[in-house]
């Protein structure tokens, strides 16, 4: 008996040890494009997996080419690879709000690793100011392999304008929108929001317009053909001019351009051709400053 019960508590630890073993063997990884994200944004995540295990990593379903035209189907696999996301006040978890696949259909080779985009407001309803931790999970042979979790905030921004858009075609509908201003990435950083009241209450995806110098304040104006443009300083010199189309049923990016400030144009040439060689600046000793 006393033989039986060594035999049966050595092959615990072995069976502990194997599982660890087992677990190190797969690493995955997320990371976020930011720590902060404005209340509609989609929270773009990379999430970053290393098969240092002998088996192939198989997710969903891809096509690869055989040769130059044949073209051939990956079998589906048994593994699944998803974020899990946690309310940070509470931990508790939150309820996916679709069942669509998290990342594109791939595999991994033993010894390779692979980085895969995902977007969590794809996923989970994160429209609640609040802190919120997101963990990567991946399932493998019927074992679990998670990653550290992300800490992010969602926020709604400091608002600094806006407009309300009415519809001829179609009447009760109107879309309100409101530019908000944030840090992201050691810089402040403009964002358009959009939603629909009356007919509709869709909340459309807020939109990321990249950095702005606070010095002049952001316009939105509203064309009768649909175009919503926004307008907010860049730098000293330039504007920067974000285009929408903004239809009933449609909410589109179009472009996004850079336009000098008119006032600070001329100042601007006149560095360009210092920069050029063009004009030779005037050289004052060292204690004159005019």
């Amino acid at each position: 008996m006393k033989s039986f019960y060594m035999f049966m508590s050595v092959a615990i630890v072995l069976a502990a040890t194997s599982a660890r073993a087992a677990q190190s063997e797969i690493k995955v990884d997320l990371k976020l494009d930011a720590s902060d994200f404005v209340v509609g944004e989609r929270i773009r995540g990379v999430i970053d997996v290393v098969n240092s295990s002998p088996d192939r990593i198989a997710v969903g379903t891809s096509r690869i080419i055989d040769g130059k035209r044949s073209v051939k189907e990956v079998v589906e696999g048994r593994d699944r690879l998803f974020v899990e996301v946690f309310r940070s006040s509470d931990r508790s978890q939150l309820t996916r709000i679709d069942s669509r696949p998290f990342v594109s259909p791939f595999f991994i080779d033993s010894g390779e690793g692979q980085k895969l985009e995902t977007f969590l407001g794809d996923h989970y309803a994160l429209r609640e100011p609040s802190r919120y931790m997101a963990k990567p999970v991946l399932v493998h042979d019927g074992m679990r392999y998670e990653g550290q979790p992300r800490v992010f905030d969602v926020v709604e921004g400091v608002k600094v304008g806006g407009a309300m858009q009415m519809f001829v075609t179609s009447r009760g509908l109107r879309r309100e929108f409101d530019i908000v201003y944030w840090s992201r990435n050691g810089s402040e950083h403009l964002f358009l929001k959009a939603q629909d009241a009356g007919a509709s209450t869709k909340v459309w995806e807020t939109r990321d317009l990249g950095a702005i110098l606070r010095i002049d304040k952001p316009t939105v104006s509203i064309m009768r053909t649909g175009e919503v443009v926004v307008l907010h300083r860049l730098n000293r010199d330039q504007f920067v001019r974000s285009e929408f189309w903004s239809l009933p049923k449609a909410l589109e990016f179009r472009t996004r351009e850079a336009v000098a400030d008119p006032d600070t144009a001329g100042t601007a040439r006149v560095r360009e051709l210092y920069k050029d060689g063009g004009v030779a600046p005037k050289q004052n000793p060292w204690w004159k400053f005019w």
